[in-house]
């Protein structure tokens, strides 16, 4: 079900053969393309057409009504509500601490500093094929908000009636509501939202996970200029550096948890211990008798799972850099001094009882956090996603004469005698 790779004596990491592979990101990128171009030359019509196709809806561009909203809440479990809503809670706070405050210093007679303008309209994508993260609702909606983004436009799947799961709408107002919301899924909503159509309002950043064709839409339309993006959050991926004192019941629940997302999904253990590897298999395939999604899971297991043996914690440090993991879970000996030495990973679990579930749904920091390897120069979803950081300096006359020679040597060095000009028109002037 699930290979196990020895890693000892120095070998590299097979990073890249653990997920999925060029062939099927060439299919991809190839379909998002033409999706991608049919919206931006058709517009609504494509939308329309690739929704059909996709997800069995043949009905015009459908934006969800207030009222569907308000009965969806109405409807809502109350436990479900009281779950989204302490979720909520713990997102938000951690996202207003997360918020970068706005600055100015003096010196030398200037005046500079850096202020935070939010985004004026901010697309959000909430997953719903494979099942419908209403978690995705909250933590895209949230930070946004308390960003003080203007206007919030969500997209998600719609079933074959052209309606969003009344979960996925229910989330979305207690995480402080979204201004528009449209049924829309894929790449086609992707490009909905960047581009703009007759009925859809072009966004300045779209954000969100999804699958490995939401993933591309984002990364070709940010390529494209049309919008901004927050991170390449595909197919998600998990890996555990574990030592003899971890549990392997909880290595093999967590790695069953994140294989039953998508039969693409990354699951892999890293350990020095072979001893501890007999055991997670043995737990695995007692976690996988018990699960909902068996074929789903087996398959992400099979196809891009491993538990990779290692000579000790220095090197699983080294292979889960180099593996660069969207979820890294560390279940060792003093697992915070190994977890503080991680340079790259999208969101780092530290300890037994800090399983990757608990941060897809209520832990605080955001459940979007990039992939495919993209943790070794970028993290996850935070609010200053949402804000534009502008920088801002005033001088006086004074204090633009002490650094005129330094415009006039630099403009001369690089051939632009004008900016200097620019600036002694000024002190010649008066």
């Amino acid at each position: 079900m699930i290979p196990v790779v020895d890693l000892r004596g120095g070998r590299p990491c097979p990073a890249e053969g653990l997920r999925a592979g060029g062939g099927v990101a060439g299919r991809v990128r190839e379909t998002v393309a033409d999706i991608l171009a049919a919206v931006r030359a058709e517009g609504d019509a494509a939308v329309r057409r690739h929704t059909a196709a996709l997800d069995g809806y043949d009905g015009e561009v459908r934006e969800v009504g207030r009222q569907e909203v308000t009965d969806a809440v109405a409807q809502l479990d109350p436990a479900l509500r009281g779950a989204l809503e302490r979720a909520a809670d713990q997102v938000r706070w951690f996202h207003e601490r997360a918020r970068p405050g706005d600055w100015s210093d003096v010196r030398d007679g200037a005046v500079m500093g850096v202020r935070h303008s939010p985004l004026r309209r901010v697309g959000a994508y909430v997953p719903g094929g494979l099942a419908p993260l209403l978690s995705t609702a909250v933590m895209t909606i949230v930070p946004a908000r308390v960003a003080g983004v203007e206007e919030v436009v969500l997209a998600s799947p719609p079933d074959a009636d052209g309606r969003i799961a009344p979960s996925i709408l229910a989330a979305s107002a207690i995480a402080g509501g979204a201004d528009r919301i449209f049924a829309i899924g894929g790449a086609q909503a992707v490009a909905a939202l960047a581009y703009g159509t007759a009925t859809v309002p072009r966004c300045d950043k779209v954000v969100g996970p999804g699958n490995a064709y939401v993933a591309e839409a984002k990364q070709q339309v940010a390529a494209e200029g049309a919008c901004a993006i927050d991170l390449l959050a595909g197919t998600t991926e998990v890996a555990i550096i574990a030592d003899a004192t971890a549990d392997p019941r909880h290595v093999a629940a967590d790695l069953v948890a994140q294989a039953e997302h998508d039969p693409l999904a990354t699951a892999i253990a890293i350990t020095p211990d072979p001893q501890l590897a007999e055991r997670i298999l043995a737990a695995l395939e007692d976690e996988v008798a018990v699960a909902r999604h068996v074929e789903r899971i087996r398959a992400a297991l099979s196809g891009q799972g491993a538990i990779l043996l290692v000579d000790d914690l220095d090197h699983a440090v080294a292979v889960a850099d180099a593996f660069a993991a969207e979820h890294l879970e560390v279940q060792t000996r003093d697992a915070q001094a190994v977890a503080d030495r991680i340079r790259a990973a999208g969101a780092i679990f530290v300890g037994g009882h800090t399983p990757v579930s608990l941060g897809d749904y209520a832990a605080g920091p955001n459940h979007t956090l990039p992939t495919g390897g993209t943790a070794r120069f970028t993290g996850g979803l935070r609010t200053d996603d949402f804000l534009v950081p502008i920088n801002w300096v005033s001088y006086d006359a004074d204090t633009l004469a002490s650094l005129a020679p330094v415009v006039e040597a630099l403009g001369a060095a690089e051939d632009l005698p004008a900016h200097a000009r620019a600036v002694r028109v000024r002190l010649e002037g008066g």
